[in-house]
């Protein structure tokens, strides 16, 4: 009999994101092995047509859209329990925020069932880093070492991320890491390009406290002697309106935020564009993250800056990625200048390195065969 696996999870396509692909490439994978997958998760906010397999909710979205916030996360969680209850499964596999774990841990320990947390970065150490009251920080942590040690596997994106685990008592051999990776076939140098007439620096995802992503507008600023060069932000998050405002304040007129795009639009985006960005803010516990948008970026074979110190500043720097300089609206402005004025011959060999290493399809099998593995004997 075919494996059931039942999938719990606030985000999945259409809508777009690196937690929407990364689990798109999970349930690809299981299905070429013969498994029945289901997936439970979100109406989409513009709606969505019926698909087989995939359950959805209809949940309340904050108004950018997203399923984010405790009210948002609950109006999914709550549901999701009862629906879980129901559902027939060999493993269930539960997806970020922590609260989705808590339910789906609960339920399986209920129907004595496994299940497999998706660990794609520490939910605790993002609430530290924005800094959250120590009351918050400590139920954080106590939900997430819940999700965490009751799962039968935890998938870890990276080495970083597995290393923080040990703090919630996961056992080690109980954590598998499965990597992470952009569609390479989407995120490629052949392709249209975006031509707006003037050069411009590109930054799309996720725009959070912890990535700080203002560096890239001070550092604009400095570039006097380019005043015709603009910065877009493709994407959204919580750090949008601060980010908004410090554009109009330093560079009026050069900032543009363009909201979310589909992967190929993105995609045309960077393939235009002088560098990718992307920044971590050093010391507040996410220096072991490794954002998605490097592997776009440097997929396309547009050179990345990046700016932060941890084990992004490594791996941009040791495989020729672009460039990493520290967290300083100066330093970026240096790399800017570099790129504007075409110092950059590492096009094919950053383009090989992200097909040999951050292949989402590859991430997927590996995901899947972990999840499989959960099986009951």
């Amino acid at each position: 009999m075919n494996p059931r696996i039942v999938l719990a999870t606030r985000l999945f396509p259409p809508e777009v994101g690196a937690a929407a692909f990364r689990l798109k490439a999970l349930v690809t994978a299981l299905q070429s092995t013969g498994a029945s997958v289901t997936v439970m998760t979100t109406v989409p906010p513009n709606g969505g047509r019926s698909e087989r397999g995939i359950s959805r909710w209809p949940v309340l979205r904050d108004r950018g859209g997203n399923v984010r916030g405790y009210v948002q996360y609950l109006s999914f969680d709550l549901p999701l329990f009862f629906r879980l209850i129901l559902s027939r499964a060999d493993v269930i596999v539960s997806e970020p925020p922590p609260t989705t774990g808590l339910i789906v841990a609960v339920s399986s320990w209920v129907r004595r069932r496994p299940y497999v947390y998706y660990a794609a970065d520490v939910w605790t150490d993002a609430v530290i880093a924005m800094g959250a009251s120590a009351p918050v920080v400590s139920v954080m942590r106590w939900i997430e070492g819940v999700a965490l040690r009751n799962a039968s596997h935890v998938l870890a994106i990276s080495d970083g991320v597995a290393d923080q685990l040990p703090q919630f008592g996961v056992s080690p051999d109980r954590v598998i890491v499965v990597g992470n990776g952009i569609d390479t076939e989407v995120f490629s140098p052949n392709g249209p390009r975006v031509l707006p007439g003037h050069p411009y620096f590109v930054y799309t995802g996720t725009m959070s406290e912890w990535q700080g992503a203002e560096v890239f507008i001070e550092a604009l600023k400095m570039l006097e002697d380019d005043t015709d060069v603009r910065l877009y932000f493709l994407g959204q998050g919580a750090s949008e309106t601060k980010l908004r405002e410090l554009a109009e304040e330093v560079v009026p007129g050069r900032v543009i935020f363009g909201g979310v795009k589909s992967p190929e639009e993105t995609a045309s985006w960077i393939r235009g564009a002088a560098a990718a960005l992307v920044s971590i803010v050093p010391g507040k516990g996410y220096d072991f993250a490794k954002p998605t948008k490097i592997y776009a970026a440097a997929a396309c074979g547009t050179p990345v800056i990046y700016a932060g110190a941890g084990e992004c500043a490594t791996m941009v720097a040791d495989n020729h990625l672009g460039e990493s300089v520290d967290y300083e609206p100066s330093l970026v402005a240096e790399a800017m200048r570099r790129f504007l004025a075409g110092q950059d011959g590492n096009s094919e060999s950053r383009i090989d390195w992200v097909r040999r290493n951050a292949s989402l399809r590859t991430a997927g099998e590996r995901a899947a065969a972990a999840v499989l593995a959960a099986q009951p004997a």
